[in-house]
């Protein structure tokens, strides 16, 4: 129907006028479409000025900008933005600056998103230091999530000796389960089974 330049050229004008309207999906749909990584790159940029990190990282990793990725991981790590730091660094694969993150993240306690940041970049090592740090904080399910991603079942049984003595039968008889210590798991259904649900 129409070459391959008329229709890029078509997107294009598509895509302008939808962005003069601030229909920024249409928008981006049809820059997509176009291939047009600059309007892409120019949507992102709009977003972070707005203070919406989270949409612009998507318009920059549509854009393919591996520099704006980098340079918005950056500032969403130095201003706290943990979450946001983490799509950036995922997407650029930044193991590096990813285990900074995960640091960040067990010193102030965001175990969720240390256990993402280093489940990624599998580092299990990591992993069981994330979940010696929550457990300290007795955030027991966080550790047993860290210890479970890690393969640690050591550290399993532990977490589960542990929840054994506190009376969190239910928990220690998932982390028997985890740790594979069948033994352990039957002890406790069959002793304290009816004080929770399996």
């Amino acid at each position: 129907m129409f070459d391959e330049e008329t229709k890029t050229s078509m997107l294009n004008s598509f895509g302008e006028e939808y962005l003069r309207k601030g229909k920024l999906n249409q928008a981006t749909k049809a820059f997509i479409l176009a291939g047009n990584k600059d309007k892409l790159t120019q949507i992102g940029e709009d977003y972070e000025k707005i203070g919406i990190n989270s949409k612009a990282i998507d318009m920059y990793r549509l854009a393919e900008n591996k520099e704006k990725l980098n340079k918005i991981g950056s500032k969403c790590l130095n201003e706290g933005k943990l979450k946001d730091a983490i799509k950036a660094f995922i997407i650029l694969e930044n193991k590096e600056m990813l285990s900074k993150v995960g640091e960040d993240c067990i010193k102030k306690e965001k175990y969720d998103h240390a256990i993402e940041v280093f489940t990624a970049i599998d580092n299990k090592e990591k992993l069981v230091q994330t979940g010696d740090s929550a457990l300290k904080q007795r955030k027991i399910g966080y550790a047993a999530k860290a210890y479970e991603l890690a393969g640690d079942k050591q550290k399993l049984s532990q977490l589960a000796d542990a929840c054994l003595k506190e009376g969190l039968y239910a928990t220690a008889f998932k982390a028997y389960k985890l740790a594979e210590n069948e033994m352990m798991a039957t002890f406790v259904q069959q002793n304290f089974g009816k004080q929770f649900q399996i």
